[in-house]
Parts: structure tokens; sequence; C-alpha cells
């Protein structure tokens, strides 16, 4: 294994793609649990496909980011373009994780206890992809 951090980046999108399959299926209740937003939920009450659809699609990028950290850490075959997908997964995550920071002076109001969680989360995420992408740069 050539990078231990990116293995676990790779696990932690897997469960975060996992997870969001999991709240497709828990509906709305699970729509407003995790901070999706009212307008998810109440889509997705109504019977709309469209939060199920935006969700799925976050699940497949995710799961994506996770081969792709895999891919690097060396567990499976070497993915195209490893390079610049991992650095631009590692500055995604990044820049998710700190929007909050701008956003706690731009628009205090909008900020709850799962804009900073989900922030924290995609924060470490970022890291972890930033850090193992820095390990194994040479090596892909």
């Amino acid at each position: 294994m050539k990078s231990k951090s990116l293995l676990t980046g790779g696990i932690l999108s897997v469960i975060a793609a996992l997870l969001h399959i999991a709240i497709i299926f828990g509906g709305a209740q699970w729509y407003r649990f995790f901070g999706a937003g009212e307008h998810m939920a109440s889509m997705a009450e109504k019977g709309s496909l469209m939060p199920a659809v935006i969700t799925a699609g976050i699940a497949v990028v995710l799961f994506i980011w996770g081969l792709y950290a895999f891919s690097g850490a060396g567990l499976i075959r070497r993915f195209p373009f490893m390079r610049i997908c991992l650095a631009l997964i590692s500055i995604i995550y990044l820049v998710r994780g700190l929007v909050l920071i701008p956003a706690c002076f731009i628009a205090p109001e909008q900020i709850n206890t799962f804009a900073i969680w989900s922030s924290l989360i995609c924060l470490g995420y970022g890291l972890l992809y930033a850090i193992g992408t820095k390990t194994v740069w040479r090596l892909i």
C-alpha cells in the first residue's frame, strides 16, 4: 500500500456515498435529518424524483472519488489522470470544508450544526486526500 491517508479517504468517501443512497431510501425524514434542506425534503414527500436523482448523482461522484483514492493507494489498478484527479478531489473537499469561514461573515444566519459538521468532515476528507496525494505524487 502506498498511502494510508488515501486508503482512509477512499473508505470515508465510499461510506459517504452509501449514506447518500440510504438517504434516498430513508425519504423526507432522512433528507431533513442529514441537512439537505426543507425544499429537498418537501419534494421527496411529494414523490418528486429530483431529490433522489441529485442524491444519487452525489453518491456516484463520491464513489468514483473513493475509487481514485484506492487506485492512488495502490489497492486497485491505476486510473487515468491520477495526479490531476486526486489533486482536484483534494481541492474540492478542502474548498467545501473551508467555505464555512466566509459564510460565517456573509450569511451567519445560514450557519447551523449541519453546516459546521459537514464542513469539518469535508475538511478532514480533503486533508486526507491532499496528504495522500502528496505522498504518492512521484509514484503515480
